[in-house]
C-alpha cells in the first residue's frame, strides 16, 4: 500500500478500510506483553507475572510518551497533505524522526539507571525480577521511539499496511524467542525481557528499511534528515500535550498498581492478568480512534469540515458495537480467559473477579477516545490533555483512593470502571461546540501568515 488521500470516496468504507491494518498492527503488538505474561504465568510463575505487570506499567509510560510526540508529528504531516504543502511536509518527517530518536536514548539512559528505585516506590511484590525485566527493556527505548515515528509518518501518509506487516513479522519473533529463552533453555525473566527487545530491534529496522527505499514517496530525503526549528515547536507543541496526556493516564495506572500491591502477590498477578485482557479488548477501540484521527486530519487540513465531522460519527458508531461485542464475551467467557495465562487458582479467580468489573468500562473508552478524534484531527491537543487528566486523575484516582478505604480492592476495580464515564460529556460538548474547526482553521491562518513573510 502506497500513500493514501483520506479526504477522498465514502467515509465509512475508507475508514475502514484504513482502519483494518492499523487494528491488526495492534493485536501483534499485544502480542508482545501477553506472550511475556503466558510464559511467565506457566513456566515462572506468580512471580513472574506480578513482576512483568509493575516493570510493563512503568515501561508504558515511556511508550506513551513517544506515541504522543510522534502523534503530534503524524498530526502535523497529515495537515500538510491534506494541504497540498510538500515542503513542510518533508521538513516534518525529518524533524521527528531526530526528535524521537533522541527522547529514546535519552529516556533509556533513565529508566535503566533508575529501575530499582522507581519498582521499589511502585511498591512491585517481586523487585528482583521486576528490575532485571524493567533494565532490559529499558534498552530498547530508542528503537521503541525510533519505530513510532516512522510508524507516524507511514500513517499519516495514509499507509497503514506496511506496519501492520512489519509488527506481524515482529511479533513472530517475540513468540519464538519466548519459548527458546524461557521455555527450552530456562532463562526465566531476563528470557522474556529479551525477548521483547530483539522484536523491537527488529520493528525498527524493518521499517527503516522500508522507508529509506521508499524515501521520495514518504518524503525521507536526507537533507531533510534533522531537526528544524519551526516544525520542531509545532510538533511540541502538539505532541506535548498528547504524550502528556499519556504521561497522566499512566502515572494514574502507576498509583492503582501501589494500591493493588498492598495486597500481595496473587492480587498483583491477578491485576496483571486481567489487565492484558482488557488492554486486549481496548486496542481495537483505541486502533479505531487513532484511524480516525489521521483521516479526520486529513480532512480538516483540506477544510473538508462536514467529512471530518462524518469520520468522527461513522468511528464513535463502530467503537460502540465493538465495545458492546467486547463486553458481552469477556464476561461470558472471562475464566477461559484467565485459564490461558495462569493455572492458579487463587491468581485466576482475582483476575476474573477483576475483570468483569473493569470490561464495563470499555463503552465509556469507545465514547471519550472517540469524541478525541476531532480534537486531535484539528490539533487541538491541550483539550485531549484536559479530558483526560478529568477521568486520569480528579476521578480515577480519587475515587480509588476513596472507594478503597471504604471497599478494599474492588473499591479500586469499581473506581477504574466508573473514571472514563466522567469524560464522554465532556467530548461530547467539545464535539457540538465546534472548536474543532476553529482550531484548525487559527493554526492555517498562522502558517499561511508565515509562509508570506518569507
Amino acid at each position: 500500500m502506497e500513500k493514501q488521500d483520506l479526504t477522498k470516496g465514502n467515509v465509512t468504507k475508507t475508514l475502514i478500510k484504513y482502519a483494518l491494518p492499523m487494528i491488526t498492527t495492534s493485536l501483534f503488538q499485544s502480542v508482545y506483553s501477553i506472550v511475556d505474561i503466558i510464559v511467565a504465568g506457566r513456566f515462572i510463575g506468580g512471580n513472574g507475572i506480578s513482576a512483568i505487570n509493575n516493570a510493563s506499567l512503568i515501561m508504558n509510560l515511556m511508550t506513551q510518551i513517544a506515541i504522543g510526540l510522534t502523534m503530534g508529528g503524524n498530526v502535523l504531516i497529515s495537515q500538510y497533505f491534506g494541504a497540498r504543502n510538500v515542503e513542510a511536509q518533508k521538513k516534518s518527517v525529518g524533524t521527528i524522526f531526530v526528535l524521537s530518536i533522541g527522547f529514546g536514548v535519552i529516556s533509556g539512559v533513565i529508566f535503566f539507571n533508575l529501575a530499582e528505585i522507581l519498582l521499589r516506590l511502585l511498591g512491585a511484590p517481586s523487585l528482583e525480577f521486576a528490575v532485571v525485566y524493567l533494565k532490559i527493556c529499558a534498552i530498547g527505548m530508542p528503537f521503541i521511539f525510533g519505530y513510532n515515528a516512522l510508524s507516524a509518518i507511514l500513517r499519516a501518509l495514509g499507509n497503514s499496511q506496511i506496519t501492520m506487516e512489519i509488527i506481524i513479522i515482529s511479533s513472530c519473533c517475540n513468540v519464538v524467542c519466548d519459548i527458546l529463552f524461557v521455555a527450552l533453555f530456562s532463562f526465566g525473566i531476563a528470557g522474556t525481557a529479551v525477548g521483547t527487545l530483539i522484536s523491537q530491534v527488529l520493528s525498527f529496522i524493518l521499517a527503516l528499511t522500508y522507508v529509506i527505499r521508499h524515501r521520495e514517496a514518504y518524503s525521507f530525503e536526507k537533507k531533510y534528515i534533522k531537526i528544524d526549528r519551526e516544525k520542531a515547536g509545532l510538533i511540541i507543541k502538539l505532541g506535548f500535550p498528547i504524550a502528556l496526556q499519556w504521561t497522566v493516564a499512566s502515572i494514574s495506572w502507576l498509583a492503582v498498581a501501589f494500591l493493588i500491591n498492598r495486597y500481595g502477590i496473587n492480587v498483583s498477578a491477578g491485576n496483571g492478568i486481567s489487565n492484558k485482557i482488557k488492554d486486549f479488548c481496548q486496542l481495537f477501540i483505541s486502533a479505531m480512534a487513532s484511524a480516525g484521527a489521521t483521516m479526520a486530519a486529513q480532512n480538516l487540513g483540506a477544510k473538508e469540515y462536514e467529512r471530518g465531522r462524518k469520520v468522527m460519527i461513522d468511528c464513535m458508531k463502530i467503537n460502540l458495537l465493538i465495545a458492546t461485542i467486547l463486553i458481552i464475551l469477556a464476561e461470558i467467557f472471562a475464566p477461559v480467559l484467565v485459564s490461558i495465562f495462569s493455572t492458579d487458582a487463587a491468581v485466576s479467580e482475582v483476575a476474573v473477579v477483576n475483570l468483569r468489573i473493569e470490561i464495563i468500562a470499555q463503552w465509556f473508552y469507545a465514547g471519550f477516545l472517540t469524541f478525541n478524534v476531532l480534537a486531535t484531527g484539528a490539533g487541538d491537543t491541550m483539550f485531549v490533555l484536559a479530558n483526560s487528566f478529568l477521568n486520569c486523575i480528579v476521578v480515577r484516582l480519587v475515587l480509588a483512593f476513596i472507594l478503597e478505604h471504604f471497599m478494599g480492592v474492588m473499591g479500586v476495580y469499581i473506581a477504574c470502571m466508573v473514571a472514563p464515564l466522567s469524560s464522554v460529556p465532556v467530548g461530547y460538548w467539545y464535539y457540538k461546540s465546534n472548536k474543532w474547526k476553529k482550531s484548525i482553521g487559527a493554526e492555517k491562518k498562522k502558517t499561511e501568515r508565515r509562509q508570506c513573510s518569507v
